[in-house]
């Protein structure tokens, strides 16, 4: 395959060196340049597998193998392309690379299929760059429009807009996919279920729901030394408080309720001076979306009530909210039989991270398959799955498209 990969480890390596960092991590944040590299680069590879290849007006990228049926609705696989800053190489990239390497081995050796088979290379799931995750797949099942982006800056002040421009990309005109029959996404798990009950396999029954906050508190600013501490209106003292509080309440409920505060910013930031402005994130996830719900009108209302005992002003806004999803029962008793014909250890559960899938699960049948993840790490350099792992997972995904498209 000349310039291209030739098998699993070494794709993994060559897609890792699109945006790679000095500690080993991968920064390939949505519209930047190592995620224009990255793109092209799969691009590449999928014409060399004799795919067609074409981007959607938001940087989405697609490898057909067409079927001769012109009716035929399609099948599509794949996973997202951007990563968090420095994180692993394996999260979302694998999910690529096992579409691209299962649509070459149909096509060798089967030929076209009964039903299109797509790979996609989704342009942003994360939610690093800017506050707003799942735009490639958001825009192509229609949960998202170009409304959602407008105002949106990144940390430096460049706008979602400006830089989808920039990167060749943003066309005002953005047609939904009506073809899609089933989704899939082979994904590496990113905790350690599958490592701890010795599974190869893990067959999603559903994604957790998530709810992102940004939470700004403000109070005011005077000098450390004369500001006696009964006077003083000090947003981070007020903050501490509320995530203090946050991580406590976290005990009433069962074990699937996860939260987390990620990121956090105050200002003036110096060594003397009270901050008079703290800005920090709430991350909270449950397959259930009442005790979700339930959880964060809780602390919203606790945080409310720190700031009002110690005079600051408070806002809390929900950035990003994506629903639970239940993954389709008929795909997933599938890959059990497939599993169970080939002798593959599987292990029924849930997915604590958020993937595409959960929105593609809204219109049409969908599932998420998951290989261990070592130690369970993940967005960090430290993420690594075998390359056995990888190739079991690979070669389920090649039964299951087998079975449902020829």
């Amino acid at each position: 395959m000349g310039q291209f990969p030739t098998n699993l480890a070494v794709a993994i390596d060559w897609l890792a060196s699109f945006g790679k960092e000095p500690d080993g991590g991968i920064t390939r944040t949505l519209y930047s340049q190592p995620w224009k590299e990255a793109q092209s680069a799969l691009k590449g590879w999928m014409e060399e597998a004799g795919l067609l290849t074409n981007y959607d007006s938001i940087g989405n990228l697609f490898g057909r193998l067409t079927s001769p049926n012109h009716n035929a609705k399609t099948i599509l696989i794949g996973s997202h392309v951007d990563t968090v800053k420095s994180g692993g190489r394996y999260d979302g990239a694998y999910g690529i690379i096992a579409g691209i390497m299962a649509l070459d081995f149909l096509k060798k050796k089967y030929g076209q299929p009964a039903i299109n088979l797509e790979v996609v290379s989704f342009c942003e799931e994360e939610g690093s760059r800017f506050p707003l995750a799942l735009w490639g797949s958001g825009m192509m099942t229609g949960i998202y429009s170009f409304n959602d982006i407008v105002d949106i800056k990144d940390s430096e002040g460049i706008s979602f807009e400006t830089a989808m421009m920039a990167a060749g990309f943003g066309s005002p005109e953005y047609r939904v996919r009506k073809d899609i029959q089933t989704f899939i996404e082979l994904h590496i798990e990113q905790g350690p279920t599958l490592e701890k009950v010795e599974k190869s396999i893990g067959i999603v029954k559903a994604i957790v729901g998530q709810k992102r906050f940004r939470i700004t508190v403000k109070g005011e600013s005077n000098h450390v030394g004369t500001t006696s501490m009964k006077w003083r209106r000090d947003a981070l003292h007020g903050a501490v408080n509320m995530i203090h509080d946050l991580y406590e309440s976290v005990k009433e409920y069962d074990e699937d309720l996860v939260t987390s505060v990620g990121q956090l910013f105050l200002e003036p930031n110096v060594p003397n001076v009270i901050p008079n402005h703290v800005q920090f994130t709430v991350d909270a996830r449950h397959p259930n979306e009442y005790v979700l719900r339930s959880f964060c009108q809780k602390f919203t209302q606790m945080f409310q009530d720190h700031a009002k005992k110690l005079d600051l002003a408070i806002q809390v806004e929900m950035w990003h909210e994506v629903l639970p999803a239940q993954m389709d029962n008929g795909l997933n008793e599938i890959i059990q039989s497939i599993c169970t014909r080939s002798t593959i250890s599987c292990h029924w559960m849930n997915s604590g991270a958020g993937h595409d899938a959960q929105l593609f699960a809204r219109v049409c049948p969908t599932t998420i398959l998951f290989v261990p993840s070592q130690g369970g790490i993940s967005h960090s350099p430290l993420e690594y799955t075998s390359t056995k792992d990888l190739e079991t997972g690979l070669e389920i995904l090649i039964q299951l498209l087998h079975q449902l498209a020829y």
